[in-house]
């Protein structure tokens, strides 16, 4: 196939999940020219489809206690850099009478090997705290330093953090290929996900961070990678039902994470290995199964209202004859395929989201060292986006509805945050909120969707968390839309229907799963709106 080569960079990072957006914004620091490419939009794969957990490595000091160091390490460094994606709820590991006994003994040793603090209290204490727990089955708990992280956010201000440098990234572009010579790459082979157009990035490094899609993106360059997608399901409860990360303590198996965001709490996760990365469907039988194990933790949890299921594929690293699904190590490996008889490419994999800065850090040291660049990694220092003054704040106050000046400051940082305030001072009508849930204004929406990243308001969506509240799009579903139209100049009232129809299906995708009780009613709302009052669905059954 031939291409043009329309670009150069001397990196080119495949894949914008956690690990290539911090390989991007670690090489752009170092002054490295780098070029990231996605085939959908940041954080599409492992990186958004998780608990949020930023974990204190509690959950790995038995098996992996390598693993557990470094999570709690770059727990304290991504609290300080990146300050305001992260909620400090703090984490309670608990074990049930159904646990081994055992197995606590040789976790505290191995929170004290890992450097981990640990702190026993009281099940008087640990009721206090979290009064839903379940009195009947509880018999010890330990408090650690997990706490809640937001990958959306924390997707965007790394590209922020990068752009600052130089960093350049391209969002629906796939790789479809490599250019190379005599076992040397010369460029990579890319397609436009809108256009269909195809070129060619000239680069002298290409970094495989594609996570489960990694295999896949292998073949095509004629190297082999070990790395199983593992599919972990997961639950939305429309309700705080915990006030930390509540764990329970034995050996990680299924259901046995709770994770409170915002408003919100998300149950997970499970372990499925898959063939295809692509697989992020669920069933009603998984949904059964995690509230089962769940609700021996929390024996009251059926009594709440599911929002939706979701799901992710973790790309676990197997080397040659290693083990898979939860036997498998949450370690990460770099391979350099000069080693293959591929000069110019490498392949990261494996790790966990709590780890991508230290995974990045690793990686580009040794891809400086082939550029002969030595500047060290600073990524534990700088924190990925400006705060936001409590001057603007104050400013910003009588604008916006009681917390949500907090809310938006957060996930806008200070850049963004004055181009809304001053849309907000200037014009009365963009002060409407557009979704009630998340408090989320009309100046906030129209402020992403002119952004030439936003190509559809599912874009707009994943940075300002209209539809993912309470009411799922029922209400904010028309409102977006209608303002990316307007915002985005759609030539034609057909372009914003199909633009409404694909959010609402996104939507009902998570939400198909789990209808039953009060779910069930509320859809059938729903539907009654877009379906039977609007047709917008044109008379075809979703």
């Amino acid at each position: 196939m031939k291409v043009n080569v329309m670009e150069k960079a001397t990196v080119v990072i495949i894949g914008g999940g956690a690990t290539g957006l911090g390989i991007l914004r670690d090489l752009s620091m170092r002054g490295v020219k780098a070029l990231l490419v996605e085939k959908k939009d940041l954080g599409n794969g492992a990186s958004s489809r998780y608990h949020g957990l930023l974990h204190s490595g509690g959950r790995y000091a038995v098996k992996d206690k390598e693993a557990a160091r470094e999570c709690i390490i770059e727990n304290k460094i991504l609290r300080k850099v990146g300050k305001s994606c992260v909620e400090p709820c703090g984490g309670m590991f608990t074990r049930l009478d159904i646990d081994d006994e055992a197995y606590e003994e040789l976790w505290v040793k191995g929170c004290a090997d890992s450097g981990i603090e640990a702190t026993p209290i009281t099940l008087d204490e640990a009721l206090k705290l979290e009064p839903r727990l379940s009195r009947k089955h509880l018999k010890s708990a330990y408090l650690v330093p997990d706490a809640a992280i937001d990958g959306f956010r924390m997707a965007w201000q790394l590209i922020d953090s990068s752009k600052r440098y130089g960093g350049q990234f391209k969002t629906y572009t796939e790789v479809i290929g490599f250019d190379t010579v005599n076992g040397e790459l010369r460029g990579v082979k890319v397609r436009n996900q809108f256009t269909g157009e195809k070129y060619e990035i000239a680069c002298d490094i290409a970094v495989n961070a594609a996570g489960g899609w990694a295999g896949i993106i292998g073949k095509m360059a004629g190297v082999e990678i070990g790395v199983q997608p593992d599919k972990g399901t997961l639950i939305a409860f429309n309700q705080r039902i915990v006030n930390h990360v509540v764990n329970r303590l034995h050996k990680s198996s299924d259901g046995d994470i709770f994770v409170p965001h915002g408003s919100i709490t998300i149950l997970g996760t499970s372990s499925m290995s898959i063939p295809d990365p692509e697989n992020t469907s669920t069933s009603r039988e998984e949904v059964e199964n995690l509230i089962k194990i769940g609700e021996q933790t929390f024996e009251d949890l059926r009594d709440f209202r599911i929002l939706r299921t979701f799901a992710g594929s973790r790309p676990l690293y197997i080397p040659p004859g290693g083990a898979v699904g939860r036997s498998a190590s949450r370690g990460f490996a770099i391979v350099d395929h000069e080693c293959d008889g591929l000069k110019g490419l490498f392949t990261i994999v494996g790790g966990k989201f709590t780890t991508f800065r230290l995974m990045a850090e690793k990686i580009c040291n040794q891809i400086c060292a082939k550029l002969k660049v030595d500047t060290p990694c600073r990524t534990a220092e700088e924190p990925f986006i400006e705060e936001v003054s409590q001057a603007d704040k104050d400013k910003a106050k009588k604008y916006f509805p009681s917390y949500g000046m907090e809310l938006a400051a957060d996930r806008l940082g200070a850049e963004r945050f004055k181009k809304v305030v001053e849309r907000l001072e200037s014009n009365p009508e963009s002060r409407e909120l557009v979704c009630e849930c998340e408090n989320v204004t009309r100046a906030e929406v129209e402020e992403i969707s002119k952004d030439d990243t936003s190509f559809n308001v599912d874009d707009v969506r994943r940075r300002t968390r209209i539809g993912m509240g309470t009411c799922q799009g029922t209400f904010c579903a028309l409102r977006a839309s209608a303002i990316f139209a307007d915002t985005c100049g759609e030539s034609t009232a057909k372009d914003s229907l199909i633009r409404l129809r694909e959010f609402l299906q996104g939507r009902w995708k998570g939400i198909r799963p789990v209808l039953f009780g009060r779910t069930l009613r509320e859809t059938e709302m729903t539907r009654a709106i877009y379906e039977l009052s609007m047709n917008v669905t044109g008379g075809k059954p979703r």
